[in-house]
């Protein structure tokens, strides 16, 4: 039995070292962690903690904190916060010593015919395999407000098609949005030299407090435990218990993926964005059009006020909308047989979908598992229990 797994960020590359070590034949394909390595702003610093920075395999040996000890890089579970260029180099090294066999070629094309997956790749090659496992990251899914989709990408883009915001330096920059992604690229656009303006529907922005450098108190860990992705109770049943997320009420799953750990900002960027960022708070974006090669806004503020912006650019951080029709590698006719609900995969217990033999994991299942899919350290859920089940398909497979 052949497993075909897309995608090769920690979801993947996770998946891949369980499966290795389980002695299950399997085929990776993706450019490694490439969501970190191209698709966030340059310099960043990781919202997740250390101790939930890590990508999971069989041994437990290949963590962020191990990888930091051997390099000599400062890291502490929690009061250290992760640089970008820190976690990319950790997680390709973790791909090396764990995955050295992964393809870099991207998957064009899914489709099934009978038992097996046909899959095109964008080298012009095909394989069939018996289980796909698709582990795309959030790229696929970038949510663009209508008021801008009819732009051009010379004047409007998505925050994921940037890393390096270096070529906007003296350039008059709008950023949509009030959350972690929009802070991070309103900064960095500031500090390479360009004139930032971020407009936000809320009416103030949520930063993380610092660290107190102090251990918790018991009753600190009784009123709101630790995990990854964050103190409180709420979060640790996500991260301890996802398991019992799909059986709760479809509408209440969606908000409860929609709102829990919402846009809080890392605690080192509040001065950061006050010193060269301009806010508009409590401010709507009404319409948008083309004017003589730059962007108008019109702009609806907190007292109902319109007023019109010119700017040279616009960047959309406004988050991702998982949803299953986004993944056009993935043939309309498997697309449509997938059960969905408002747009992402209804799974069972084993992160397999209605269409047998396909299984989907990351930010597409947290219909199915909760906020947890959202976050890295969800492959320490994932990883083995996905792992350990296709093994165990394998094993019936074989002895039928």
């Amino acid at each position: 039995m052949t497993v075909a797994i897309i995608g090769a960020g920690p979801y993947g590359l996770s998946i891949a070292a369980h499966l290795r070590s389980l002695g299950i034949q399997y085929r990776i394909f993706g450019v490694p962690i490439d969501t970190w390595a191209r698709h966030v702003p340059a310099g960043m610093l990781l919202k997740s903690d250390g101790f939930a920075s890590s990508l999971s395999d069989p041994d437990g040996k290949g963590t962020l904190a191990n990888y930091c000890a051997d390099q000599g890089i400062p890291y502490h579970d929690t009061d250290i916060p992760v640089k970008v260029d820190t976690f990319v180099d950790y997680a390709r090294d973790f791909q090396q010593r764990f995955v050295p066999d992964l393809q870099e070629n991207q998957v064009v094309s899914v489709d099934k015919d009978g038992d097996l997956f046909t899959i095109g790749l964008d080298n012009g090659d095909t394989l069939t395999a018996d289980l796909v496992v698709s582990a795309v990251g959030i790229t696929h899914f970038g949510r663009m407000p209508d008021e801008l989709k009819s732009l051009p990408a010379r004047l409007v883009t998505h925050s994921s098609a940037h890393h390096d915001l270096s070529g906007f330096a003296g350039q008059d920059v709008t950023v949509i949005g009030g959350g972690a992604s929009a802070v991070d690229v309103a900064v960095f656009l500031s500090e390479w030299g360009a004139t930032t303006s971020l407009v936000a529907r809320s009416s103030k922005l949520k930063f993380a407090g610092a660290p107190s450098g102090k251990p918790r108190t018991r009753w600190e860990e009784i009123k709101a435990p630790s995990s990854g992705l964050g103190p409180g109770w709420r979060s640790w049943l996500c991260q301890n218990r996802p398991g019992l997320f799909r059986f709760l009420p479809g509408d209440f799953r969606v908000k409860v993926v929609k709102r829990h750990l919402g846009p809080a900002s890392g605690y080192p960027m509040k001065a950061r964005m006050e010193a060269g960022v301009t806010t508009l708070l409590g401010t709507h974006l009404v319409s948008a059009s083309e004017e003589s090669g730059r962007v108008k806004l019109v702009l609806r503020g907190p007292d109902g006020t319109r007023t019109e912006r010119v700017t040279d650019h616009v960047i959309a951080a406004t988050g991702y909308s998982p949803d299953v029709d986004r993944l056009q590698f993935i043939s309309e006719r498997v697309r449509r047989g997938i059960r969905t609900h408002a747009g992402m995969a209804v799974l069972n217990g084993s992160f397999e979908s209605s269409v047998d033999g396909l299984y989907i994991v990351g930010p597409a299942a947290a219909n199915s598992y909760g906020p947890l899919m959202r976050f890295m350290v969800g492959a320490e859920y994932v990883a083995p229990l996905v792992a350990g089940r296709i093994a165990r398909r394998a094993r019936r497979l074989t002895t039928a």
